[in-house]
């Protein structure tokens, strides 16, 4: 998490706005700069999570040319069925419980509006007396690998790994073993180039085998064996985490 976020959403108590409305004043000169930035979704919202704020990226992402549209509406109403329910269920979860979201893998619409793999942060912002006014939050796209990197060999033989072994248990230790660093500098070096964890390497791979399969026929208890959970509701957690929806309720708005 960026320490500028945290600030902007908790600040020193004498700094905090007492109200939304004084948070949107204070933070609209900076729009045309966050206007500029093409790969990250930055908004804040109401207590009933519906927009207040948002920069182009996000208005463009929802298929709209300014944001005054997207003003006063919530994911929910905004965004396609596979996606808006699930950011309004989790913004709910902020709003009402002081959750805070910190580089969460799930599911974004791209610039082409295609479904892509993002980041996401989400924080609650609170007022002088402690009270929860809204929430701000950012969505950055994943990045493509950085192949520049001195370690990428060894770090792509673990994503080879990983993909051609997602379907059983995944250790840390056996990735340490094929990269031949420590945990700490597997840890780093795949946040620097992949920018994930290596159990968000893991997460991201078996969910995009699982969406592939709940376009079939397949048994939802399978569906989840042959992704590497050997527990369904692990499995139904996870997925509704990075999509919105359990697996089953996913099957059923694509059509399957």
């Amino acid at each position: 998490m960026q320490p500028g976020f945290s600030i902007l959403c908790q600040g020193a108590d004498g700094l905090r706005p007492q109200t939304l409305e004084e948070m949107i004043i204070s933070v609209a000169p900076l729009l045309p700069i966050l206007d500029v930035i093409p790969n990250a979704a930055i908004f804040i919202k109401d207590l009933q999570a519906r927009y207040v704020l948002a920069n182009r990226t996000l208005v463009q992402r929802c298929g709209l040319k300014d944001l005054r549209p997207l003003l006063g509406k919530t994911s929910a109403q905004v965004f396609p069925a596979q996606l808006g329910p699930g950011y309004t269920e989790q913004d709910r979860k902020v709003l009402e419980e002081g959750f805070v979201l910190e580089d969460q893998l799930e599911l974004h619409l791209y610039g082409s509006r295609e479904p892509g793999w993002c980041l996401t942060h989400k924080r609650p912002i609170y007022n002088r007396d402690g009270v929860i006014i809204g929430l701000a939050g950012i969505s950055v796209d994943l990045q493509s690998a950085t192949e520049t990197h001195p370690a990428f060999e060894r770090l792509a033989a673990v994503d080879a790994h990983i993909r051609a072994h997602f379907n059983r248990r995944v250790t840390l230790g056996e990735l340490t073993r094929i990269a031949g660093i420590s945990v700490a500098q597997l840890e780093r070096y795949c946040k620097r180039v992949f920018h994930l964890t290596p159990r968000q390497m893991i997460q991201k791979v078996r969910l995009e085998h699982a969406h592939r399969l709940l376009h079939s026929d397949l048994p939802i208890t399978d569906v989840a064996l042959q992704c590497g959970y050997t527990d369904h509701s692990a499995f139904t957690r996870q997925f509704k985490a990075s999509t919105g929806f359990t697996p089953r309720e996913y099957r059923h708005a694509t059509g399957h």
